[in-house]
């Protein structure tokens, strides 16, 4: 395995390799989930090209940017051990030479909704950042976690809408045996925030089995609520949502996404979960 920090020794790393090129994009802090697309991306391509950059695009000004883990060393260890080729590490400054670029990405209106709602510019740092890895990387293959699904969203519409020549893979979400989806920020919870934070996904599980005992949209998002106000105190809701897989307004049946957000204690929290809404009688 390679670790490259500028664009001049990514060029020269990534002309060596040949067949299908994935790519894996990370802010570091790696952690099972992150394995897991290091795992299906070894699975799909021939070769492997990671990159760690902690994007201060994508943080508004009280957010965690300062205090995001960095964590090199570890992370270099699980792209060894999970077999990527090249690592690109670059600093703020080999993205960003002239500073904050002036020209972003605009998402559209999903940009400003759920997330961007909440995070006002997050999605033009998230997309601005992407395609220029995009074009520093060129890779065939790109893979993203479902957990973060409305970015994943984006990603595949920018690069449909932009004529990027990639494909862009999701991979599942990685949970902990109590249910809790992988994240970077869970390092950040103490033990009863943690508790806390389960309400996020019993609040997405309640709403699937309601949905498999044949609950329409309504039943599904009122089961939901219930469950996650049911669940151990601390976790302040931002929005529980039912849509279509893209996004859309909530379907009447057929896939659909449930989608929850809240913050506990400090740190905020994101989940969402595929249902399936049976047909109307």
């Amino acid at each position: 395995m390679e670790l490259v920090t500028t664009r001049e020794e990514l060029a020269r790393a990534r002309a060596e390799l040949t067949g299908a090129v994935g790519v894996v994009m990370t802010m570091g802090a790696l952690h099972e989930g992150h394995e897991a697309l290091l795992r299906v991306a070894r699975e799909q391509a021939d070769h492997v090209l990671v990159t760690i950059f902690v994007n201060p695009l994508q943080f508004g000004p009280n957010e965690d940017f300062d205090r995001y883990p960095r964590t090199l060393a570890a992370d270099l260890e699980v792209c060894r051990r999970a077999g990527a080729d090249v690592v690109f590490a670059p600093s703020r400054e080999e993205i960003y030479p002239g500073g904050e670029p002036r020209v972003r990405v605009n998402p559209g209106g999903l940009g400003e909704d759920l997330e961007g709602q909440s995070r006002p510019g997050f999605f033009h740092g998230v997309l601005t950042v992407v395609l220029k890895l995009f074009q520093l990387t060129r890779p065939d293959l790109a893979f993203f976690g479902e957990k973060d699904y409305q970015q994943l969203t984006l990603i595949r519409r920018m690069a449909r809408d932009l004529d990027v020549p990639v494909r862009v893979v999701g991979v599942p979400t990685v949970r902990e045996p109590d249910g809790l989806a992988l994240s970077s920020r869970n390092r950040y919870l103490s033990e009863p925030e943690r508790a806390a934070a389960l309400s996020l996904s019993a609040a997405l599980r309640a709403g699937a089995d309601a949905a498999e005992q044949g609950g329409d949209a309504g039943v599904v998002l009122s089961a939901a609520h219930h469950a996650f106000g049911a669940g151990t105190p601390g976790a302040q809701l931002d929005y529980l949502v039912l849509t279509d897989p893209e996004l859309e307004p909530g379907p009447v049946d057929g896939p659909a996404r449930l989608l929850v957000a809240a913050r506990v204690g400090a740190t905020r929290l994101i989940d969402n979960m595929p249902v399936h809404l049976a047909p109307r009688s």
